[in-house]
């Protein structure tokens, strides 16, 4: 017998349809029962590649007995943190201050008017390690709202007022200053592991934010050393291709297993601009077996991306990618000896007996290199797979477009580019309400499109379709960014304080309508959204776009250097918005402007926006850089500006290389 998740789409959700516990979706129908029965509402909050969550499940609902006292004393609802960030963030944030932590699976009661009065993170079947019962957390709790239940609610006004993020923050009215980006960059020194590269100690998440801010500020120390060693360590699959989620160890060796779309995303974009930046030939390797991972294992169909995959197979934590010694001389035969040295297999492993690949060893010529992997690749694709979640999401989509259009036009590679606007097709095609005005959609699983996006949606995708045409010079990407654009504007913006919210002016009520601020693991919404409109407004020349993103720096823009590894795509943004950005318009037919368009794109140029058409009279109504720019002398031409103001016009490469490097 099911429960009512069976109707939903979430992999996570529907992991949970056979539970004994009744569980229904975050929607009317609990908060109804909720208000009609007067019992609290238990909110169990995870996601698919969970493994905290999958073991809860296994110990608690499924037992019958437990899922009983829940169903009988609860009106418990099931949340897919991923579908819907709104409700995680709002509970996590209580959760955290109620106990200090937060994590998943996170477990949290509320009043049936939604207010928050307790939770906590993973709970055991039976009491362990100083942790209680999850029976006998439940009886408490439910004892407390029978005997207590008058006080708690009267307590549910001054928590729901302290949930809001950070929509209480008022703007500084100092003046936006560089120092602020070096005294950010200094904080990262003092947090950075020189030895084993990234910032503070195990368990350590790869740093994506700031390691863009990083190389975006041009430093190569903290950043490539950081890049280099995760490249090294058993987090990166030295196998396939894409990192995982994170670390336990403080010099990247045991990953905890699970692969997010994500974590991906973003440190493809990282490698490909630290080896624009150095030259490293093994920084673009890594940069692009992550991607080729992306488009082999995590690719739909129909061109999207699929969210993640599982750290368990077969019940098992990162089975599916560690080897016995005897497996790995089993499987490569004459090249055994040089892959054990390079991959650092031994007898006795590096993890409960096995071998958690790395490539601290001598590393094989290329040809043998590329022989081993794919020899390994086969032995391993006949293993029972990890899971997968399968649906697509519009935000991590959009990470995934940028990665693919900014790899595929710096490597001068057509696969990548294709496969980003394949996505982006898809995205725009498939995860919209139909008909006008076509407002974006979040998730989309097994051909349906549902729940209205969020902020970090509209803003992942403003940044992606951005680099699209950036990539491609094709007007759709920019009139589809620039729609975008005016939605987060009228939707999302607060006028009064500044910055934007979680969630449009015509969200679903919850208890506070946030502002989540900080750039981890992901980069915020709205930094995303301030980014991304400072783009906009290079390449149009309209203030007003500049003008919304400066209001969200200006809450944020004195706390961030403090906090640096919270807040690294906002000083990303911040350091955009200070710096004099070039704007670059390119003209003339497609063959010609190429030489041109290699030199704009060979280096990692983060303050510079680039604009391209014929010059015929195509792309000057859509793209206002563009306007009035035609080619000299029937040749290619480039138009270096700053502030809309151009110097003279350039049509050889040396010359627009030159131009570039002068105006630094």
């Amino acid at each position: 017998m099911t429960n009512a998740l069976a109707d939903e789409t979430s992999p996570y959700l529907l992991q949970h349809r056979d539970n004994p516990v009744d569980w229904l979706p975050w929607g009317e129908e609990a908060r109804r029962r909720a208000r009609e029965e007067d019992r609290p509402i238990l909110v169990s909050i995870g996601y698919s590649a969970c493994h905290w969550c999958h073991v809860m499940e296994r110990e608690s609902f499924e037992d019958e007995g437990i899922a009983g006292l829940m169903n009988e004393r609860f009106v418990c609802v099931k949340v897919d943190r991923e579908e819907r960030p709104d409700v995680d963030a709002l509970y996590m944030e209580a959760v955290q201050g109620m106990t200090g932590h937060g994590g998943w699976p996170l477990n949290v009661f509320l009043t049936p008017e939604q207010v928050p009065f307790y939770g906590g993170t993973y709970f055991p079947p039976a009491p362990r390690m100083g942790m209680p019962a999850w029976p006998q957390v439940l009886t408490a709790v439910a004892d407390a709202w029978d005997q207590r239940k008058e006080e708690i609610r009267a307590r549910g006004e001054e928590m729901a007022s302290r949930l809001g993020g950070g929509a209480a923050l008022q703007p500084s009215h100092k003046p936006l200053d560089a120092a602020t980006l070096d005294a950010a960059v200094e904080a990262l020194r003092g947090q950075y592991d020189s030895v084993h590269g990234g910032f503070g100690g195990a368990p350590k998440f790869p740093p994506h934010a700031p390691l863009g801010f990083l190389l975006q500020r041009g430093e190569t120390t903290m950043s490539v050393q950081t890049l280099r060693s995760m490249a090294s360590g058993g987090i990166f699959d030295q196998v396939g291709g894409g990192f995982a989620r994170y670390a336990v160890d403080e010099h990247w060796t045991v990953p905890h297993f699970e692969k997010m779309l994500y974590d991906n995303a973003l440190l493809a974009r990282a490698y490909l601009h630290a080896f624009q930046r150095t030259g490293d030939a093994r920084l673009r390797r890594i940069c692009e077996e992550t991607l080729e991972w992306a488009l082999r294992e995590m690719r739909g169909p129909e061109g999207g991306f699929l969210s993640a995959l599982d750290a368990d197979s077969e019940g098992v934590e990162g089975k599916f990618y560690v080897w016995s010694l005897a497996e790995l001389r089993d499987a490569l035969g004459e090249d055994a000896d040089v892959a054990v040295a390079w991959l650092g297999a031994t007898e006795e492993g590096n993890w409960e007996g096995t071998n958690i690949l790395e490539s601290r060893g001598p590393e094989p010529e290329p040809a043998v290199r590329e022989r081993i992997r794919a020899r390994l690749l086969e032995v391993r694709a006949r293993r029972v797979r990890p899971g997968d979640d399968d649906k697509r999401l519009t935000a991590w989509n959009a990470l995934m477009i940028s990665a693919l259009a900014d790899a595929g036009a710096a490597l001068d590679r057509t696969d990548l580019l294709d496969a980003a606007r394949g996505c982006a097709a898809f995205v725009l095609d498939e995860l919209r309400e139909p008909g006008p005005p076509g407002r974006l959609l979040r998730t989309w699983k097994d051909g349906r499109g549902r729940l209205r996006a969020y902020l970090e949606d509209h803003g992942f995708l403003l940044e992606a379709l951005l680099t699209l045409y950036e990539a491609t010079f094709e007007e759709r990407w920019f009139t589809e960014a620039r729609g975008l654009a005016d939605v987060i504007v009228a939707r999302f913006a607060d006028r009064e304080r500044g910055g934007f919210f979680s969630v449009a002016d015509d969200h679903e009520q919850l208890v506070a309508r946030r502002k989540d601020l900080e750039d981890a693991p992901i980069p915020s919404g709205a930094s995303s959204a301030a980014y991304g409109l400072l783009r906009l407004a290079a390449l149009t020349g309209e203030h007003a776009y500049a003008e919304y993103a400066e209001g969200h720096l200006r809450l944020l823009h004195e706390l961030a250097p403090r906090h640096p590894q919270a807040f690294g795509h906002l000083l990303a943004a911040l350091d955009f918005h200070l710096s004099a950005v070039r704007e670059v318009a390119l003209v003339g037919p497609p063959a010609q402007r190429a030489p041109l368009e290699r030199i704009v794109r060979a280096e990692h140029r983060p303050h510079l926006v680039v604009a391209g058409g014929s010059g015929a009279g195509d792309g000057g109504e859509t793209v206002p850089l563009l306007q009035g720019r035609t080619p000299v002398g029937g040749r290619a031409t480039a138009y270096v500006c700053e502030g809309f103001a151009c110097r003279a016009p350039v049509t050889e490469a040396a010359e627009l290389a030159a131009a570039l490097s002068s105006s630094a």
